[in-house]
């Protein structure tokens, strides 16, 4: 068997739970030893649905993100772990923490930046997801968070099949990619957005069609949208940086310096122009 991968599609997902409630289905009360001992119902989400809300009202995007172990080939959980195979790679890419072999140091726990590890204290051993090892040994071609999603936003593929589509993908933390190498690509991570809504004050009506010119401060992006029948101006999939915006219309300009989508979306609320 070849290396797997996931690979989920933001763009897509429904924020629907399918993927959570089935992990939970698969786990709790279930002993799949020696791959895993049964999940408590309540306290770890080994699949986790991630809701976030992005801007201000009314200028307010949601997303959905699923969440889960992210099986790394340079996985920081298997260095920090004491006992030999108690945490280990199988050769299609899953990383496995031996239940009969844990000794319940935690430091899995604490060496996992993407906080995917749990412990369960009255089992005293760390669980997290297995890519449902146990069903892949089975006959499975997939995982049962994959297997239920109803759009297919979740997958789990050949790595082999799929590198031009994850050679485009991000991953999470993208920061500490090259160190830990993890195998959860995500397509459509959203990005920052910058936005508004222009109006006239006198004439109490939305501006149509005001011409909106982002730039990036200190960089080449430069991004030019229009004022829709609201009066509404959205720059989208936009990076991290530092941008100074200019809004023009009839002949009026107003500029606003030092929008910085470093921490967060930027909703600039109701703009008058008179």
């Amino acid at each position: 068997m070849g290396k797997k991968v996931f690979v989920i599609d933001m763009a897509i997902c429904n924020g629907c739970y399918a993927c959570q409630f089935v992990c939970k289905d698969e786990h709790v009360g279930n002993d799949w030893t020696p791959i895993a001992k049964p999940e408590p119902e309540i306290g770890q989400f080994w699949m986790k649905l991630d809701e976030k809300v992005h801007g201000t009202v009314p200028k307010v995007k949601v997303s959905y993100r699923p969440h889960l172990c992210m099986h790394c080939d340079n996985a920081a959980c298997i260095k920090a772990c004491p006992v030999n195979d108690a945490i280990y790679k199988r050769d299609d890419g899953l990383v496995i923490v031996d239940p009969l072999k844990c000794t319940g140091c935690r430091n899995c726990v604490d060496s996992c930046p993407y906080s995917a590890i749990y412990f369960n204290e009255d089992l005293n051993i760390a669980q997290k997801c297995t890519g449902c090892a146990h069903l892949i040994d089975n006959g499975w071609s997939e995982p049962r968070c994959a297997d239920a999603c109803p759009t297919l936003a979740i997958r789990f593929l050949d790595e082999d099949d799929v590198g031009e589509l994850i050679a485009g993908a991000d991953v999470w933390m993208p920061e500490i990619k090259d160190e830990l190498q993890p195998r959860v690509y995500y397509l459509n991570l959203p990005k920052k957005f910058i936005a508004g809504t222009i109006f006239d004050p006198d004439a109490d009506e939305v501006i149509i069609g005001a011409e909106c010119v982002l730039s990036e401060i200190g960089g080449d992006r430069k991004y030019t949208v229009s004022t829709d029948n609201y009066g509404d101006f959205w720059f989208k999939d936009i990076a991290d940086g530092k941008f100074r915006l200019e809004i023009n219309s009839n002949g009026k300009l107003r500029v606003f310096d030092d929008l910085d989508t470093t921490k967060a979306d930027i909703n600039l609320g109701d703009i008058p122009f008179s």
